[in-house]
């Protein structure tokens, strides 16, 4: 008797395999699956949500400043806008931070009435204060109001929403400039729509009894992170010499990352006092 080749225990042993394999395969797109979903929960949250809490604490404080100088509200231009609906997620290079130059050594000018004023609505340099708001800068045409707060600390101030001033630059209203940086993309964005700033523009600084009102006078529309020049005391760009100013005077200036969702460059817009009060 003639042996059989046993073709059905082959063909089942290749079904087996590939059944194996079908397997495997499904497991792995489950687990492709799974970790897709938790890196886009992650996104939401850092983008939308982080977002929407650090606006709405910002606007919290901004309240808090005016309850506490007396003021009964803000002008109808000067109300806050909405929280911007969410974006495209950031790239990995832009943890929604990352929107300031490297601070150079430049220190505040002039003194008078206006830098005591700032210097009475500051809050003790304990350190536990620093990162304490107490001035309101206001945006009419972007609909902004955001705290400043001193420093640009990431956790301590940008990532709550506010602006944050420069160490060593001037006080609102002084001779000098008064430089600030906040967040262009999450964490409360108050800097994200800068770029829509034209000449002419008004900037307004409140602090407890004054009223500092700058006009927009130039826009950098792009430098390096590390162009110092951009907060000195007369702003000028070390890396694009012919942008800035040559004369001293009271200067503000607003930094963050260009372009959006990325920290590879930053904008610049600087204005000069036209009045106090």
């Amino acid at each position: 008797m003639r042996d059989r080749v046993p073709v059905v225990v082959q063909g089942s042993g290749r079904r087996v395999r590939r059944a194996g394999l079908a397997g495997v395969l499904w497991a792995a797109a489950e687990l492709i699956v799974t970790v897709g979903v938790v890196v886009l929960l992650l996104v939401v949250h850092q983008v939308w949500w982080t977002n929407r809490q650090a606006a709405a604490a910002a606007q919290e404080q901004v309240q808090a400043l005016e309850r506490a100088w007396g003021e009964v509200s803000l002008p109808a231009s000067d109300s806050p806008s909405p929280s911007p609906s969410p974006s495209p997620s950031p790239s990995a290079s832009e943890p929604g931070a990352g929107d300031v130059p490297v601070p150079g050594p430049g220190g505040a000018g002039g003194a008078g009435a206006a830098a005591a004023a700032t210097r009475a609505a500051r809050p003790a340099a304990g350190p536990s204060e620093r990162d304490r708001a107490y001035a309101v800068l206001r945006v009419p045409r972007l609909g902004l109001a955001v705290p400043v707060a001193q420093g640009v600390d990431k956790r301590a101030v940008l990532d709550k929403g506010y602006a944050g001033q420069y160490p060593g630059t001037a006080g609102p209203g002084a001779q000098g400039n008064f430089a600030l940086a906040g967040h262009r993309n999450t964490h409360g964005e108050p800097f994200r729509y800068i770029n829509r700033l034209r000449a002419g523009d008004e900037l307004i600084v409140d602090v407890r009894g004054h009223r500092y009102t700058y006009v927009v006078g130039k826009i950098l529309g792009e430098t390096t992170e590390r162009d110092t020049g951009v907060i000195a005391p007369v702003p000028r760009s070390v890396v694009k010499p012919d942008q800035g100013y040559s004369e001293p005077g009271a200067y503000i200036t607003l930094t963050t990352c260009t372009p959006e969702y990325t920290s590879k460059y930053r904008l610049v817009v600087w204005g000069t006092l036209l009045k106090s009060s």
